[in-house]
């Protein structure tokens, strides 16, 4: 079954994992969507300030600055509180789930995801 994107967004996909954003952004771009990468916290927020996304993917666990620490910084600029924040994990815990919430994201998902369960993920 092929799943195309209902909607195509504009998607800023966060991960300190190389080979992780490259599939990640392979998959999303053959799904319709427009998808530009970065590597750490402080690249994702300046291309966000060009590329202006409607959906932001963010890795969690990435050195300096964090997951959270960056959805909160995303949310902050103008136009950030319209942002569809999925914070995409290994950390799947009630108490993850959480801090995830309270840093301002909308979807939490754990690797690895499905192809269906993230076009899901990206329409609210």
């Amino acid at each position: 079954m092929t799943i195309k994107a209902s909607i195509p967004h504009r998607i800023l996909l966060v991960d300190d994992n190389a080979d992780a954003g490259i599939m990640l952004s392979m998959v999303l771009k053959l799904l319709g969507h427009e998808v530009v990468t970065a590597r750490t916290g402080a690249d994702g927020l300046a291309e966000a300030k060009d590329f202006r996304p409607d959906v932001a993917i963010l890795d969690i666990g990435m050195p300096g600055m964090d997951g959270h620490e960056l959805c909160r910084r995303l949310r902050a600029e103008p136009g950030g509180t319209s942002i569809r924040m999925i914070a995409l994990t290994g950390w799947g815990s009630e108490v993850d789930r959480q801090r995830t919430r309270a840093a301002g994201f909308d979807v939490h998902l754990v690797k690895p995801v499905d192809r269906e369960t993230l076009s899901k993920a990206l329409d609210p």
